[in-house]
């Protein structure tokens, strides 16, 4: 038989499939055909595959201006909504109910396995357990020394830097994070290690193999994704994020040599898990591994990405600037270390910082399912067993939801602003039981950080925020560089 003629079987058999399907399942249809949304491709669904990462970021915000604050999609015979209207954030969030994970978070488990941002039920509630105590109080306080060292090196590497005409600030702060992650949650030093650049780069590989697959239904299928034009690059490329996980723990073990863990002076992250191991918790080596890759992947690339996009706003708004920096002088001197109540008293740096993670959070949506039927805001019926797109980067950029949303404007988060604000209105960690458990020691990180760097240069405008374009990625993350000009202060 010719290859035409075996298309259009395989074409006719896919929608037999199909309209068999969708009559077992008549009620979910039903209810996700009332939801609006953009027109379709009868049977086949959304075809926006074909389209790049880039203009996939822009057709995915054109629609949820078109549609807000719900629009439903479908491909093949999966099923999504997306919202983005703070009272039906909160109507999933704030319930347990709805703490499993979209069908999309499956297609992480080659790297991630089913730790913490993957798994749900039990599982999910033993190792939040096993994990909460490393961002304890007093462990933050120990980071803050390790955070202001690393920082210090950090400018050290930007000062013959004020000669370029930019800096792509994406790079060296991106090391900075992951060498932050070594010094604190891990207990491994990093910079000397020669796997650092491939691990980097392996996470920007993944993110762009991951938005490939997820917009192709029918790689869904663990057997036919195997027949793709990127499967043998993405083995490669799992198999460098999961060896330098594998490396991390190793050295982490030839550190402790042999000394106890009741002999140690601190139980970070990593320490954690293996004293958990050999006090018998139910976490086993692969365990390990998929929490150390959970947590090095979200706490270096989404705290770099937050960091990058406030050093784009600061230099564009150099009044704004210069006040975090008298603040940094009044609260901590002109070079003198932070300690960590000193950086917590930098109440208007929080503030900035709190409005860049509004505009540019790092993760721009989370999925969940619904678990039952799900009545919005609106009174569409979201059906049990759909996956559900949070839009979080859409909302924080509603005027519904924000008055001139496009504007930096750090007095949003003064008190009795937030006190007038929706709850749910806000939601760069999340929200509810399955909120970041590490955003504490990110935001930690991003104002010891400012410190360091306020206090030595003076940062100029290259990018424009109005100029910046973005794609679809795990994290929000800029098509090209994020560029700003560095001067000595």
């Amino acid at each position: 038989m010719s290859t035409p003629l075996l298309l259009v079987l395989a074409l006719f058999l896919l929608i037999l499939y199909f309209k068999y399907s969708r009559k077992a399942y008549e009620e979910f249809w039903r209810h996700l055909y009332a939801i609006p949304g953009p027109k379709l491709w009868p049977y086949l669904g959304d075809l926006n595959f074909f389209e790049s990462s880039e203009a996939l970021w822009k057709v995915d915000r054109k629609r949820s201006k078109e549609f807000y604050p719900i629009y439903k999609l479908w491909s093949l015979n999966v099923g999504m909504v997306h919202v983005f209207n703070p009272d039906d954030m909160e109507l999933i969030l704030s319930n347990s109910k709805y703490n499993q994970k979209s069908f999309f978070y499956s297609l992480l488990h080659d790297w991630l396995g089913t730790g913490l941002l993957t798994s749900s039920g039990e599982k999910w509630h033993r190792r939040r357990k096993i994990l909460t105590p490393a961002f304890h109080f007093n462990i933050l306080q120990e980071f803050t020394e390790m955070l202001n060292k690393e920082t210090l090196l950090l400018v050290d590497n930007l000062k013959p830097m004020c000669s370029y005409p930019y800096v792509n600030v994406i790079k060296p702060i991106t090391e900075f994070t992951l060498y932050s992650i070594g010094e604190t949650a891990l207990g491994v030093p990093l910079r000397e290690d020669p796997k650092c650049n491939e691990y980097k780069q392996a996470v920007y590989d993944y993110g762009e193999h991951f938005i490939y697959r997820a917009t192709r239904p029918w790689l869904y299928s663990p057997f036919i994704f195997k027949f793709s034009d990127i499967y043998n690059q993405y083995c490669k490329g799992v198999k460098a994020l999961r060896d330098f996980s594998t490396n991390v723990i190793e050295q982490k073990k030839k550190l402790q040599n042999g000394m106890s863990y009741a002999q140690s002076k601190r139980l970070a992250l990593l320490d954690l898990m293996l004293k958990a191991k050999a006090d018998g918790a139910d976490i086993d080596d692969d365990g390990i591994r998929e929490e150390l890759d959970t947590f090095i992947f979200e706490g270096h690339d989404t705290t770099s990405m937050s960091i990058c996009y406030t050093l784009m706003l600061l230099a564009n708004h150099k009044n704004i600037q210069e006040e975090i920096y008298e603040e940094i002088v009044s609260v901590i001197g002109p070079t003198e270390s932070p300690t960590y109540k000193d950086l917590g008293d930098l109440k208007f740096m929080e503030r900035c910082i709190k409005e860049s993670l509004r505009l540019y959070p790092s993760v721009p949506t989370i999925g969940r399912v619904a678990t039952e039927n799900l009545e919005t805001h609106t009174g569409y019926i979201i059906p049990k067993g759909c996956n559900v797109s949070l839009g979080i980067f859409d909302m924080h950029r509603s005027p519904q939801v924000w008055e001139d949303p496009e504007k930096f404007d750090p007095d949003r988060f003064l008190p009795d602003n937030v006190a007038k604000r929706h709850p749910f209105a806000y939601l760069p960690f999340s929200a509810g039981g399955r909120n970041c458990i590490g955003q504490k020691f990110a935001l930690l990180e991003i104002k010891a950080v400012l410190c360091g760097i306020l206090r030595n240069f003076k940062l100029e405008p290259y990018d424009r925020p109005e100029h910046l374009v973005f794609k679809a990625d795990l994290v929000l993350r800029p098509f090209d560089e994020i560029r700003v000009k560095f001067e000595p202060r």
